[in-house]
């Protein structure tokens, strides 16, 4: 047999590309020996062989071979393996105390190895033979754990813009390959590089995806030419209420973002089968890390953050976690600034040798100055095109829209034997917004004069709770001789809404555009009031089998059970009443070509109520939809690299699309609409070579109404991303990267507002791209510089045109960052 014996020296830390094996196992015994250092071959003190010694490991997920390796060099012992044994194989990785023997076996789970001790103290990774299999969990090399954490889907250690696997589709961790949907994950290293500290910032970078920042603080994201509505948090969440982000969500508490692209019913149950957007918080370590960063930039921009993460005892089985931000910015908009901060503490116990509780509770505040509430005019009253200055502001600095996001929640894993696992979370969260805003109103503008715009006051308070819990267990179960996966779970979710808003005096005032804006006067707030109430609730029932019906063929077949219902009175007293009871199906199948490429198709429907209302404020009834997804997955350079080909069929009927706003009730209405959306997306992402990480997508579709015509012409039907990062191999501490947004035209008609000769007018954004750039240089292993420039060629653009209104994108911007390891 052909074989590799290993230790600290003997390969590179980082090999990618498929590797020769050795001539013979001794020379590779001799040349380990005569590198190794004597300390390395050392037994530990009190003459405890090193391989009985527990002690720590920090291996990331990777290729098995390089896991392996990693485990040998850093324990000093001696391993031999053949390399057709581990080809192609991945390991979940291994972070915490362990024995060499221990480390070992938890790397090789899930594949039919073994590693066997030699009488010298070396290890030999052998296949296991049929009549052991059975044996595995009693007898297989018993563990001797001290304290260890599984956490094999964390990134913010790997330094790489690819993963190894993703749960948002089937809580099960599948590769990207094994995925039957197209899923993009934003790493923690690639939002470190490119400065996306919020998630605006996140999903403008992902394929598929398109933002409208509808105002200074409130945000609407669509994938696929629908609104995204299915927000999670480690897997678990409810849609929004009202379908729109209020706020500047930072990333600091996370440790990457998924984003699973089609519809999700099997997990969501409700939502537009637009995307699920997963955030993923990071969690404590099993040994100590910390960071300080400071970020000044363009518009006074100053930011600091804090991360710190250990044990909390002598023997690591308590770990914790404590994170804080601040930051505050002005804007290139005039009177608007922002300040935020954000505190989150995690603590993990293992209070069992397989039960693990974590805790947690996280905190936000935006504190924002000079709120857009509504843009600016896209149109003069003839139907010409504005063009204010980029800076134009139409709100006062006394406008805003205070927000805070408070959560805690807690969660019990617990491994059941035999490959199951259990899992429980409860969480519970306050959002609380106030505000006192300032809106334009009225008719366009008169382009020679400036008239025809009003103003519009108003106050915003808002309570809303959200109550969540979630029980999930997953494992194998062996039928007609193979092995297959099930997952079942129950989620229930109440989310109380309280909001009421007060007018103010002197609404309707006549100004002059852009002149007479901001400097509109706080009004004494005697208005009219109105206030909502009311109470959505949720229970579902969901499983799913994934069946190995063959060695290249998966089956994923799975179903949501969901209850909705709704109870309350909305603004004008209008009754907030609903229920509904949908059973969702979930299909999906992978069948491998080859060892590298694979092709699959999904299937699933969804269900979901909606909070717009038509212009009588009645409800305008659930959505229904669907999804299908064809397409060809490839996996190369051992898992570093993966790319995906997909086209995509995606109906919802009575859709709500908005069609205006009603001054004298003060609210937005909709009408409704059947559309279809069909097209194809490209993607690649991971590693090209140790010193190239890349992730670029392109998306392409056509939106069409129930009568074939275009609909939702404000989405871009041609979008693609770039986000690439190069080591300087002549200056291996520098980085250089880039990120590239192009979209397509978009356009939008007034729906309240026809011209002067009775023709619609029309509102149009060209087709335009934002270039960024990043250099990053390492002077230590603790201190770093970070600078980012955003915008490059200072591109002026319109933000949205989700609505008639809309502010203008960000001109060109940097900043620098310094960042201190402890």
């Amino acid at each position: 047999m052909t074989a590799r014996r290993l230790r600290a020296a003997s390969r590179p830390a980082q090999p990618l590309f498929r590797r020769s094996p050795l001539a013979a196992g001794s020379l590779a015994t001799c040349l380990a020996l005569s590198l190794a250092p004597a300390t390395l071959l050392a037994q530990p003190q009190g003459g405890r062989p090193a391989a009985q010694a527990p002690r720590a490991f920090n291996i990331p997920p990777g290729p098995l071979d390089l896991a392996l390796t990693t485990l040998a060099r850093s324990a000093g012992v001696l391993l031999s393996f053949d390399p057709q044994l581990v080809q192609g194989r991945h390991s979940a990785g291994l972070e915490g105390a362990y024995t060499v023997e221990s480390g070992l076996r938890h790397l090789l789970a899930g594949a039919p190895l073994k590693a066997v001790a030699q009488a010298d103290g070396s290890f030999v990774i052998e296949r296991v033979a049929a009549d052991e299999v059975a044996a595995l969990p009693v007898g297989y090399l018993p563990a001797v754990q001290v304290q260890a954490r599984n956490a094999p889907l964390q990134t913010e250690k790997s330094d790489r813009y690819g993963v190894i696997a993703t749960s948002t589709a089937t809580r099960l961790a599948l590769s990207p390959r094994e995925t039957p949907q197209s899923v993009t994950v934003v790493t923690r290293a690639r939002m470190d590089d490119f400065g996306l500290l919020n998630a605006n910032d996140v999903l403008a970078n992902t394929t598929g995806v398109s933002v409208d920042v509808v105002e200074s603080d409130r945000t609407y994201f669509n994938a696929r030419g629908f609104d995204i509505s299915n927000f999670q948090v480690d897997g678990v969440g409810m849609p929004f209420t009202n379908g729109d982000q209020l706020g500047d969500i930072d990333t600091a508490l996370f440790d990457r973002v998924e984003v699973l692209r089609g519809a999700n019913g099997l997990l969501t149950s409700t939502g537009n089968p637009a995307a699920t957007v997963n955030y993923v918080r990071k969690r404590p370590t099993a040994s100590f890390q910390g960071s300080v960063g400071l970020t000044l930039g363009s518009w006074n921009k100053r930011r600091a953050e804090g991360d710190v993460s250990g044990p909390l005892n002598e023997s690591g089985t308590v770990r914790g976690r404590a994170i804080v931000m601040a930051q505050r910015n002005e804007s290139f908009m005039d009177h608007y600034a922002l300040t935020k901060n954000l505190a989150a503490g995690l603590i993990e116990a293992s209070i069992g040798p397989r039960t693990t509780l974590t805790l947690g509770l996280s905190r936000q505040a935006n504190r924002p100055e000079g709120t857009a509430w509504g843009g600016l005019p896209l149109n003069n009253a003839d139907g010409s095109p504005t063009d204010y200055p980029r800076s134009t502001a139409a709100a006062p600095r006394w406008s805003h829209w205070d927000n805070t996001d408070t959560t805690g929640f807690a969660e019990l894993t617990h491994a059941l034997g035999n490959g199951w696992n259990a899992k429980a979370m409860a969480s519970y969260r306050l959002l609380k917004a106030d505000g006192k805003l300032f809106s334009i109103s009225g008719a366009l503008p008169d382009r020679a004069t400036g008239a025809g715009t009003e103003s519009w006051t108003s106050t915003q308070l808002t309570d809303e709770t959200q109550k969540l819990f979630d029980a999930s267990a997953s494992g194998p179960v062996e039928l007609l001789g193979r092995r297959h996966d099930l997952v079942v779970g129950v989620n229930a979710a109440r989310v109380h809404n309280e909001a009421s808003y007060q007018r103010g005096a002197g609404n309707g005032t006549a100004m002059i555009a852009p002149d007479g804006w901001g400097n509109y006067p706080e009004p004494a707030w005697t208005g009219g009031t109105g206030s909502a109430d009311f109470i959505n609730r949720r229970e579902s029932f969901y499983a799913m089998a994934r069946l190995n019906l063959a060695d290249p063929w998966k089956l994923l077949l799975g179903l949501n059970h969901t209850r909705m219902r709704s109870e309350g009175l909305g603004f004008r007293a209008v009754p907030r009443v609903y229920q509904e009871s949908k059973t969702v199906p979930y299909v999906g199948t992978v069948v491998d070509v080859d060892a590298h490429h694979s092709l699959y198709a999904s299937y699933t429907t969804i269900v979901n109520p909606q909070t717009q209302v038509d212009a009588r404020q009645a409800l305008l009834g659930p959505i229904e939809g669907r999804n299908v997804e064809l397409g060809a997955k490839g996996e190369w350079l051992d898992g570093e690299l993966n790319g995906s080909f997909a086209v995509f069929r995606t109906t919802q009927n009575n859709l709500a699309e908005y069609a205006g706003f009603d001054t004298d009730g003060g609210f937005s209405y909709y009408r409704r609409i059947d559309a279809t959306a069909k097209g194809f997306e490209l993607e690649m992402s991971g590693r090209l070579s140790p010193d190239w990480d890349l992730t670029a997508g392109y998306t392409q579709l056509s939106i069409e109404d129930a009568t074939g015509a275009d609909a939702r012409t404000f989405v871009p039907r041609r979008t693609a991303r770039l986000s690439a990062r190069y080591r300087v191999p002549a200056l291996p501490q520098l980085k250089l990267g880039a990120t590239l947004r192009w979209q397509s035209d978009i356009h939008r008609v007034n729906g309240t507002q026809a011209a002067p000769d009775g023709s619609a007018i029309l509102a149009r954004q060209p087709g335009y791209a934002l270039l960024g750039l990043m250099a990053r240089y390492d002077f230590s292993d603790r201190l770093s510089a970070h600078l980012l420039l955003n915008n490059v060629t200072d591109r002026k653009y319109l933000a949205s045109l989700y609505w008639d209104q809309s502010l203008l994108g960000a001109g060109r911007s940097g900043q620098l960052t310094l960042n201190w390891k402890l």
